[in-house]
Formats: C-alpha cells, structure tokens, sequence
C-alpha cells in the first residue's frame, strides 16, 4: 500500500544537505511551512539557497534560518519589510546574497521547471539592471529578456488537507506558488493541517496531485488557529 505520511518534521527535512536549493510556496509569513523550517534549522544544513516571493519574518521559520545563518543566497522578489531584520543585517554585512526576481518572472521560472522548459522571453525587467548579464532580444518590437528555469533540490510547501497518496488541497496564501514549485523539485514534502482518507479531497479540489509529491507530515496547531484559518470555508 502507497502510503507518503511521516510521523514527523525532522525525518521531512532529514535529507536536506548543505548547499541545497529549496523551493519554498506560501506567501510571506502565510502559506510557509513553519513546523519544517524549524526543524531543518535543527538539522543543521547550511550554505542554502531559498526561494520564496520574500525572506521571512523574525526568528523563526525562514527568518530563523537566515537570522542563523544558514541561508548563503535568497532568490525573491519582495526581501525587504519591517519585520525581516535578520535579511536586512545580514545583507548590509555581505553576509547573504540576493538575487532580487520581478514576482511574475520568478512564478514563471519556477513553472518552466516543471514543465521541462529551458527558459523563457519576457519584457519585465528589459533595459534595468536587472537584464544585465542575460541574453536580450527585439520580438515583434519590444525587448526581451530571456530568463532561465529555475529547479531545486527540495521543494517544502503547506497545504490544507493531504491524504496518504500525496494529493494536496491548498487554502488562501498556501497556495501562492505552491503548485508549480510541487513539479519543479527533486523532492517534494508537504506540511499538511489535516491528513484525511484517500477519497476525501473532491478530485476538483485536488490542487496537486501525489505524484509530485514524496511525502506529507501532519503538524499539530494550536486550536485557536485552526478556527482563524478556516473560518469562511
């Protein structure tokens, strides 16, 4: 019997290696797969790459990892806020690179992978700095940047509810680039709210199925959260 389920973080992360690439979904703070973060700050891997669409918040989760210094470069497009200051010290220090992405083009990239491309031709970011060292070209009179796929080693992502097969459903900021960041690693767990039976996710509410996914772990949260997050649905 197919069965993905881990009893815990630490065997999720227990593969991690130094030098990795993770991809990361959610959306800020929200959507992160916090309980798998700590424990890969326990693990102890180090020399990271990570990419999410930010770069965390306080000390913990990936704002723990990089306060830790664990994180060598963060690929993202929004690195700076009131609450990241581990980023922000690190960063001025030299102690942390940045590759800064236009939000688009990185949910593009991260798609490319996934879908077996080598890249792809944008406009976003043609003419800036952000162009500079890539191949440029004039398509139908506009300049083109060309922007290369973007793989990873591990892909950590949250999701609402799993079952034993993989299939996730993803609720609100959980499924901020999630779904493409699933096909786009070599390894893929999921930090799920609730493991349910197979059958009990609707097929139309399958949001990636469980051949992208290696595992899921089911993580515990406190009760009042639960009913912050799930009110409305």
């Amino acid at each position: 019997m197919v069965n993905k389920t881990l009893a815990t973080c630490k065997e999720a992360v227990a593969g991690v290696f130094d030098g990795a690439t993770i991809l990361l979904g959610g959306f800020g703070d929200p959507g992160l797969p916090g309980q798998i973060l700590e424990a890969l700050r326990l693990q102890g891997a180090k020399n990271l790459t990570v990419v999410h669409n930010g770069s965390g918040g306080g000390t913990h989760s990936l704002g723990g990892l990089i306060h830790d210094g664990k994180v060598r470069k963060l690929i993202a497009s929004f690195p700076s806020n009131p609450g990241n200051m581990s980023f922000q010290e690190k960063y001025l220090k030299g102690e942390i690179e940045l590759e800064l992405v236009p939000q688009g083009t990185l949910a593009e990239r991260i798609r490319a992978a996934g879908a077996g491309l080598g890249g792809f031709f944008t406009p976003t970011g043609a003419g800036t700095d952000l162009a500079a060292g890539k191949e440029t070209r004039v398509l139908d009179g506009r300049e083109m940047v060309f922007e290369k796929a973007l793989h990873a080693d591990f892909a950590f992502v949250r999701a609402y509810r799993g079952d034993r097969l993989g299939n996730l459903n993803y609720r609100m900021a959980m499924r901020n680039f999630n779904v493409p960041m699933a096909t786009a690693a070599k390894f893929v767990v999921a930090e799920i709210d609730e493991l349910v039976p197979v059958g009990g996710i609707d097929p139309e509410d399958v949001h990636t199925p469980g051949i992208f996914v290696d595992h899921v772990v089911e993580v515990v949260r406190h009760p009042e959260y639960l009913k912050i997050t799930t009110e409305g649905r």
